[in-house]
C-alpha cells in the first residue's frame, strides 16, 4: 500500500495493536490498492473482499488487512482480484477498494499487514514513521528454524464451522485440550473468530480469541490428516465439557460498610468461591518481587539459559502431575500447555535474538498475553491471565536462582492474598489451611476450583481493603455467604464456634447412622438414594448410606468418543453397577444427549436454541435404533427385578406411550417381563399433565434442574443468572405440587432427582409437597437422612403450605432456616 507506515501498536484496534494476530506494521493508505507485498498463494480471502492471506514461497503467512471493522461493509466499496489458491506475483493487485467510502462508513482506514505465523518467523528490519511507496520493502522476516516451506503442508485446505458448546468458551483447560489434539495431526490448524485467527496448537492463542460458550468458531486445515483434524476438533469443542460446579454467588455481593463504633476492616464481602466455614489467624501471603537480570550475555547464553530454565519448571509440574487427581490435574495439565505453547516460546527466544536476556525476554513474552486476556474484559478470561502470571514467575524464579522458601504457616491459617496463584495453593500444606480471603479472583479461577477440592473454604473478590489485615488478627471467614469478620467480638466468635462444632458433629453422626433405613420422627418412611454418573460413584453410594440408585445417568458411555456403545458394551458397564449395589433399586435414565451434551456420531442440525430442541427422549424416538439397542442391553441386566427405566425430557403422554411400545417390544423379543417404566418431570408441561403421564407411567421423578430453568426462563448455564436459577422458587414448588397431586389420583409415587434433592433445606418442603424418595448427589446422602429423621408429616405439610404463599425464593429459603429443627426438634410451626 502506499501511505504512512506506522507501528502495528499504534493500530486503532485492541486485536491488532496487542499483536494478537501477530506482529507486523500498519499503512494509513492514500491510494485505494492492495497489491502482493511477495510472491506467494492466495490461502484466505474474506468473504467481505476486505481482507487477504498470503503464504510465501519460505512459508511465511501475511494477513493483509483493509482498514479497521471493515467487516461490516459486507464487501461494499471493495473488488477482489484473485482467489483463494491462485499464485501471485510480487506488486500484483489484490483488491481495489472505494478510498473516500471506506474512510466514512469504517472505523478507521489504518491497514494492518501482519505475519500470523510469527513461532517460525521473526521480524528483523520493519520501515515505520514515515510515507512509503508501492513496491518499497518494509518487512525483512528471517526464519526461526527450518525454512517453513520445507514443512509447510500440502493440499487443499479444508473448512468447518463449529459451535462452542463448552460452558465457559474456550477457556485454559479447553483450549489446552484443543492444543493437545491438533498436535495429533499431519496438518497446520487454525481457529478463527470472526476477524481474529490463530494456531490450534497453541493454548494461549487459542485463549486470546476469548472464545465464548454458543460461539460459532471457523476451523480450517490443511495436509494429510485435514480432514481427521477438523473432525475430531469440531467433536471436541462441541461436546461439552464436565465442569465443576459453579458457586452459587450470594443474593447481594455488595461490600457492607463497617459499621461506625467498629474497625473499618469489622465485616467485608466477597464472592463465595469454595463452601464452608473457617475460624482462625490472619496470614498474609506476599512474595517478593523476583530479581529479573537485565543485562544480557551472548544470544546463546541467554537461549541457553531460557531453555534451561523452562525445562526446570516442566519438570516440576510433571512430577506433581504424577501426584494430582481431578481438578488439580487438569490445572497442572493446562500449565503444562502454556509452558508448551510454541508461540509463547517463540515470542521469547526472537526477543532473545533482539539483543534481550532470557528474563526480560520471558517477562515481556508472557506479559503480553496477560494484558491481551485482561483487555478481553472477560471475567474468565481476567481469571486464566492468573495462571500465566503463575508460569512468569516460577520461571522468572528458575532464571533468578532465587530459591521459594516454603511458608511456615500456623494451625489454622486463614490465608490473605492479593490474587493466590495456583502453585502457591499447591505449595502451602493443607493441614494448616483453615481458609483462604482472596482480594482479587474470581469463583471460577483455578485456585476457587482447588480449594473446593481441598475442602478449603475461600472467598474472593474481597477488594483491597483485606489487604490491609493484620497477621495473627482472628476471622471468621465463611464461605457460604462469602463475608469475612476480622477481629470478631466475643458473641460473633461464640456463634461461629458453634456453628462449627455442630457441623463437625452433625456430619460425623450423620456418616454413623448413614446406613439405617431413613424413617422420619413419626415414622413416615422416606427413601433416600443416590445419583450416580459412572460405575464408581456407585461404592461411594452405598458408603454414604444411599438405598438404591435414584438416577443413573447413562451419558458417560455414549460421550467423547466416535461411535455409540454397542449392546454388549452396555450391559456390561449396567451390570456391574447393579452388582456394586448389591440388590438395591437402581433406575436407569435412557439416553439424555442433545442441548449441552451432543455427540458427534449423530448429524444432528444446528439448532439456535438446543435446550429446546432435539434433546432427552426426543432424541431417542428420533434414532430408534439407539434406544432399542439401549434398551436391550437394559432388559439383559440380573436381577430383573432389581432394574426400573426411567425416560427423560417427557413433555406428553404421546412421547410417553411411544417409548412404552418400544419397551415392550423389545422385550417380546428378549423373552423377558418389561419393568417399571417412569418419567423424568422436567418441563412445565409435565408437571401440568402429570395425573395423564401418571395414568400410564409406574412413577415419576422430578428433574429440578431444568424444571426450574424452563419455568423462570432462566439458562442455568449462565453464571450470571446463578443464583436466581433455584428451584425453591414458589413457581417451580407449585409445579411440584401440581406433580404429586396427578400422580395421587393414580397412587404413583413421586421422586425427585434434581439438585434440590441434594439441599437439607429443601428436603421438608418438598415432603410436605407429597414427595416420597429422595435422590442425591453420593456424598450428601448421609446428612440428608439426618436432617431428615427429626421431622414429622404434618409439620412439613404445615411448612409447604406456608412456602408456597412466598413471593421470591430467598423468602423460601429464609423460612425454611427459620423453621429448621434442632437436634431433638421437629420443624417449629
Amino acid at each position: 500500500m502506499a501511505g504512512w507506515a506506522l507501528p502495528i501498536g499504534k493500530t486503532p484496534d485492541p486485536v491488532f495493536a496487542g499483536a494478537m494476530l501477530g506482529d507486523g506494521v500498519a499503512i494509513d493508505p492514500t491510494l485505494g490498492e492492495l497489491r502482493a507485498p511477495c510472491a506467494g498463494e492466495v490461502i484466505a480471502l474474506h468473504e467481505a473482499r476486505h481482507a487477504v492471506t498470503i503464504r510465501s514461497a519460505s512459508g511465511a503467512e501475511i494477513l493483509l488487512h483493509v482498514g479497521i471493522d471493515t467487516v461490516a461493509l459486507a464487501g461494499e466499496g471493495f473488488a477482489a482480484q484473485v482467489r483463494v489458491g491462485q499464485q501471485v506475483a510480487a506488486g500484483e493487485l489484490l483488491l481495489g477498494f472505494d478510498l473516500d467510502l471506506v474512510a466514512r462508513r469504517a472505523a478507521s482506514l489504518v491497514s494492518p499487514m501482519v505475519v500470523i505465523n510469527g513461532e517460525a518467523f521473526a521480524i528483523q528490519h520493519r520501515v515505520v514513521g514515515r510515507e512509503v511507496a508501492l513496491g518499497e520493502p518494509i518487512l525483512t522476516l528471517r526464519p526461526l528454524s527450518e525454512p517453513a516451506s520445507a514443512a509447510a503442508p500440502a493440499g487443499a485446505a479444508l473448512r468447518r464451522t463449529a459451535r462452542v458448546n463448552l460452558p465457559h468458551g474456550l477457556h485454559a483447560r479447553p483450549a489446552a485440550l484443543v492444543a493437545r489434539e491438533a498436535a495429533k495431526f499431519d496438518c497446520e490448524v487454525t481457529v478463527e473468530r470472526g476477524e481474529r485467527r490463530a494456531s490450534a496448537r497453541s493454548p494461549i492463542s487459542v485463549m486470546a480469541l476469548g472464545v465464548r460458550a454458543g460461539d460459532e468458531i471457523g476451523l480450517c486445515a490443511r495436509g494429510p490428516d485435514a480432514a481427521a483434524a477438523l473432525d475430531a476438533l469440531a467433536q471436541l469443542v462441541g461436546r461439552g465439557e464436565a465442569a465443576a460446579p459453579t458457586p452459587r454467588a450470594p443474593a447481594s455481593t455488595s461490600r457492607a460498610d463497617p459499621p461506625p463504633d467498629a474497625s473499618p476492616l469489622y465485616s467485608l464481602g466477597g464472592v463465595p468461591a469454595a463452601p464452608g466455614l473457617a475460624i482462625g489467624a490472619a496470614f498474609r501471603l506476599v512474595e517478593p518481587e523476583v530479581l529479573v537480570i537485565e543485562a544480557a550475555q551472548s544470544r546463546e547464553a541467554e537461549l541457553e539459559r531460557l531453555a534451561g530454565a523452562l525445562g526446570a519448571v516442566r519438570d516440576r509440574l510433571l512430577r506433581r502431575l504424577a501426584a494430582e487427581a481431578g481438578q488439580g490435574r487438569e490445572i497442572v495439565e493446562a500449565h503444562v500447555a502454556f509452558l508448551d505453547d510454541a508461540g509463547l516460546g517463540a515470542a521469547a527466544r526472537a526477543a532473545i535474538a533482539q539483543g534481550r536476556s532470557a528474563g526480560v525476554a520471558w517477562r515481556d513474552a508472557i506479559g503480553g498475553y496477560v494484558e491481551r486476556l485482561r483487555a478481553l474484559g472477560d471475567p474468565r478470561m481476567m481469571e486464566r491471565a492468573a495462571d500465566l502470571a503463575d508460569l512468569e514467575r516460577q520461571v522468572l524464579l528458575e532464571l533468578s536462582g532465587e530459591a521459594t522458601l516454603p511458608f511456615s504457616l500456623p494451625d489454622n491459617a486463614i490465608v490473605i492474598a492479593d490474587d493466590l496463584l495456583p502453585s502457591q495453593l499447591m505449595a502451602l500444606e493443607p493441614a494448616r489451611v483453615a481458609g483462604l480471603a482472596i482480594s482479587r479472583g474470581g469463583p471460577t479461577s483455578h485456585v476457587a476450583i482447588l480449594a473446593a477440592a481441598m475442602n478449603i473454604p475461600a472467598v474472593v473478590a474481597l477488594g483491597p481493603r483485606v489487604l490491609q489485615v493484620e497477621d495473627g488478627a482472628l476471622l471468621i471467614l465463611d464461605g457460604e455467604t462469602g463475608r469475612l469478620r476480622v477481629a470478631p467480638g466475643p458473641a460473633d466468635l461464640e456463634a461461629a464456634q458453634i456453628r462449627l462444632y455442630e457441623r463437625r458433629s452433625q456430619r460425623a453422626e450423620a456418616r454413623a447412622a448413614a446406613a439405617e433405613p431413613c424413617r422420619m420422627a413419626d415414622a413416615t418412611r422416606i427413601e433416600v438414594f443416590a445419583n450416580i454418573g459412572q460405575p464408581g460413584e456407585a461404592s461411594v453410594a452405598i458408603a454414604n448410606g444411599a438405598e438404591g440408585c435414584g438416577l443413573l445417568r447413562t451419558e458417560f458411555l455414549f460421550l467423547d468418543r466416535a461411535a455409540a456403545p454397542d449392546e454388549d458394551e452396555q450391559r456390561a458397564a449396567y451390570q456391574e453397577i447393579a452388582d456394586a449395589l448389591e440388590g438395591r433399586p437402581l433406575i436407569i435414565r435412557t439416553l439424555d444427549i442433545g442441548a449441552d451434551k451432543p455427540v458427534a456420531y449423530l448429524p444432528m442440525p444446528r439448532q439456535d436454541n438446543p435446550a429446546l430442541g432435539l434433546r432427552g427422549l426426543r432424541v431417542g424416538l428420533a434414532w430408534p435404533q439407539l434406544l432399542r439397542t439401549q434398551l436391550r442391553a437394559i432388559l439383559r441386566l440380573r436381577p430383573a427385578s432389581q432394574v426400573r427405566i426411567m425416560l427423560p425430557m417427557v413433555a406428553s403422554l404421546a412421547e410417553f406411550a411411544e417409548a412404552r411400545r418400544i419397551i415392550d417390544a423389545a422385550a417380546a423379543e428378549l423373552g423377558v417381563a418389561a419393568p417399571q417404566v417412569g418419567v423424568m418431570v422436567e418441563t412445565p408441561a409435565a408437571a401440568v399433565t402429570a395425573d395423564l403421564l401418571a395414568s400410564r407411567a409406574d412413577f415419576l421423578s422430578v428433574g429440578t434442574n431444568d424444571l426450574a430453568q424452563y419455568t423462570l426462563a432462566m439458562d442455568r448455564g449462565a453464571a450470571e443468572l446463578a443464583a436466581q436459577v433455584d428451584a425453591l422458587h414458589p413457581a417451580v414448588l407449585r409445579l411440584i405440587g401440581q406433580t404429586t397431586a396427578g400422580a395421587q389420583r393414580w397412587r404413583r409415587p413421586v421422586a425427585v432427582c434434581g439438585g434440590l434433592a441434594s439441599d437439607p433445606a429443601a428436603a421438608p418442603i418438598l415432603i410436605g409437597l407429597g414427595i416420597t424418595e429422595l435422590s442425591a448427589a453420593p456424598g450428601a446422602v448421609a446428612e440428608l437422612k439426618a436432617a431428615i429423621r427429626p421431622l414429622t408429616l404434618a409439620a412439613c405439610h404445615d411448612l409447604a403450605r406456608r412456602a408456597l404463599a412466598q413471593t421470591s425464593a430467598a423468602e423460601v429459603r429464609a423460612l425454611a432456616l427459620a423453621a429448621a429443627p434442632g437436634p431433638d426438634q421437629e420443624p417449629r410451626p
